[in-house]
């Protein structure tokens, strides 16, 4: 075997008689048990990879530093595209508890996922779609369904190749897909879990094939720091990389996650036991606030470690580096030098887990920035609110948010928060349930509906404001009702929302209750706005009231804290923030505008558009043949 040129001269791949591994196994079945083929328009080389493992424990923030990381190499010029894999058998994240798991995030596509991928669309500024996220569920099913139709040609079907080559595959169409320089792959979970051990060997498997210096594989260990010790100990960490060892997995950068900066003997340690040279060894210890992340690791020489490990010198644009740090920079600015405080009420069922409303408080960060001020939040469980005790648990708030969930508990206790913003003109904005709860308050007690309800609630309710629609009725099975994804909202002109969005704006959307078009007419008569409805259907997505009733009464039927962005606070988000402001500080005198806000999501470039994913189904269904 020797080494020639092939993709150009800074990248070599072993070749074996002047072809690679694929073209010798590619037509001769004996010899291809381990090696599948390549999904069509696929150019070995092109795309390059960054694989982040976590080891010692979970919750180390491997979608953050991932996001931060892909950052640092967006800015430097390059395209990046990322992929979260996970281990559990679900086919989505759809069906999971916010308490166990978090919020649910929803794309674009609709596709229902991690967290984790809100991380990534807030980090990068980009929608994804359906291969940014890849479920163990999903791998098994694909290999499954393939079995069932003779896709692989009367072979017993094993893990390895089949299932760790299609987890290769969804990388692989990814990186044709997008296009992208280099993709950045997150592992789910930590390194010793029996449900992600197929994607360590995937990713071994992948860096093998693909060549030298084409996988740059990271490290995400912890530093513990025991007070009771008063210094670091880094005997778990060198624990955590000889599992990865084990998988054949050599890392070439360990990301030491620790509460201070990890010194310099700690890391020469680690170095050590892990065959990796100390200047690939960095600190990653906690800062004030994630967005300073991308900072550190460029202070710290991650960017430049990744970037001489792949070989992408050549693709590095410094100019457009120097303009993306000083956008950035100004962020930060802002961020740090708050002249106001405000107090949001989040009033919902899930307040003991924070992560069940990240997005959330991602949007409140966004608009706090936009409008420099400091956004604190209090929690207010609603579970058992009632009339007679909302007024003292939302005391001193200066607005409040009445936030999306499913189900009865609770329910009656944000009807009583939103008819005290009503009534006490304190800001509100709902969202999905919220948006449901406040027509079912108006209907109640402003259009004397006293019995007014959604069916999600009572079936049996007299005056069924919130409702199935016909259609939706006939749909069965578990999420088949649900209204998931992008879609368009035509904006009634001269409404607060026409003046955030214009005559049309996208917003993503995961709900099934609907406003019933039977009680519109009655709902608008008595003062409710509806601003913003589905251009296809009845279906309302937008309420407010009018500014002479009601300095800021919002609701809405999507998730708008789903496409806001660290540089693009959300309008409604910032309406509500402005009216917090003005509420708190009688002489804040800066006018309430939107300009620019929004330039970017209606006119925004999709990461993988519908094209690509149709494309990307045409390559399975061609393997499945071969």
């Amino acid at each position: 075997m020797k080494l020639r040129p092939r993709l150009g001269p800074n990248y070599w791949w072993p070749m074996m008689d002047g072809r690679s591994i694929f073209d010798i196994v590619r037509d001769r079945s004996d010899d291809t048990e381990f090696y599948l083929p390549l999904p069509a328009g696929y150019e070995l080389g092109r795309t390059r990879y960054v694989v982040v493992f976590g080891t010692v424990m979970s919750g180390l923030g491997k979608g953050i530093f991932s996001s931060s990381l892909a950052k640092c190499l967006q800015d430097k010029g390059l395209s990046v595209a990322p992929v979260k894999l996970e281990g559990y058998l679900n086919i989505d994240a759809g069906t999971l508890n916010p308490y166990r798991h978090g919020e649910v995030f929803v794309l674009d596509d609709g596709t229902e996922c991690d967290m984790d991928l809100g991380t990534y669309e807030r980090a990068l500024d980009q929608n994804l779609a359906r291969l940014n996220f890849v479920t163990s569920g999903q791998i098994y099913r694909r290999v499954l369904e393939r079995e069932r139709i003779g896709g692989y040609l009367g072979r017993d079907v094993q893990m390895i190749p089949h299932v760790t080559g299609e987890v290769k595959d969804r990388l692989r169409e990814l990186a044709i897909a997008s296009r992208a320089d280099v993709v950045f792959v997150e592992i789910g979970g930590t390194v010793g879990d029996v449900e992600n051990a197929y994607y360590i060997e995937a990713m071994r498997q992948l860096a093998f094939e693909e060549g030298p210096r084409s996988v740059c594989f990271v490290a995400l260990t912890y530093v513990m720091e025991p007070s009771i010790l008063g210094e670091q100990k880094s005997k778990a960490a060198q624990l955590g990389i000889r599992r990865l060892l084990e998988c054949g997995i050599q890392p070439h950068i360990i990301a030491c996650r620790a509460q201070n900066p990890v010194t310099h003997k700690v890391r020469e340690k680690i170095a050590m036991f892990s065959n990796v040279p100390p200047d690939r060894v960095f600190s990653m210890h906690d800062c004030e606030s994630v967005y300073q992340i991308p900072e550190m690791l460029r202070g710290a020489g991650y960017d430049r470690a990744v970037i001489e490990w792949l070989r992408l010198e050549d693709k590095v644009d410094e100019q457009a580096e120097r303009t993306s740090r000083e956008v950035w920079g100004r962020y930060l600015a802002r961020l740090r030098s708050a002249e106001h405080q405000v107090t949001i009420g989040i009033t919902g069922k899930y307040t003991a887990v924070r992560d069940a409303y990240a997005s959330i408080l991602k949007a409140l960060e966004h608009a706090g920035v936009h409008w420099g001020c400091k956004v604190h939040v209090r929690w207010i469980d609603t579970s058992h609110l009632n009339d007679q005790t909302v007024s003292e648990a939302v005391k001193g708030l200066d607005g409040i948010i009445v936030p999306g969930a499913f189900g009865t508990r609770g329910a009656e206790g944000k009807i009583a928060c939103l008819k005290y913003a009503r009534m006490s003109k304190l800001p509100c904005l709902g969202i999905c349930y919220g948006f449901q709860m406040a027509v079912i308050e108006f209907a109640r007690n402003v259009c004397g509906m006293e019995d007014a309800n959604s069916t999600e609630i009572d079936t049996e309710c007299r005056y069924p404001v919130i409702n199935l629609l016909p259609e939706q009725k006939k749909i069965e099975g578990l999420g088949g009702t649900m209204r998931l994804g992008g879609q368009d909202v035509h904006v009634r002109k001269g409404t607060l929302a026409w003046r955030m969005f214009g005559e049309r704006t996208r917003m993503r959307f995961r709900h099934r209750y609907e406003v019933d078009p039977r009680y519109i007419p009655q709902l608008a008569e008595h003062g409710l706005i509806f601003s913003g409805r589905s251009p296809r259907a009845e279906i309302m997505n937008i309420l407010e009231l009018p500014q002479e009733m009601h300095p800021y009464y919002v609701g809405t039927q999507a998730h708008p804290e789903l496409i806001s962005r660290p540089l693009r606070a959300n309008p409604m988000f910032a309406g509500l923030v402005h009216a917090a402001l003005r509420r708190a500080y009688p002489d804040f005198t800066a006018p309430l505008t939107f300009a620019g806000l929004m330039e970017r999501e209606n006119g925004a470039e999709p990461a993988v558009g519908e094209a690509e994913v149709v494309a990307a189904d045409l390559v399975a269904r061609e393997q499945s043949k071969a």
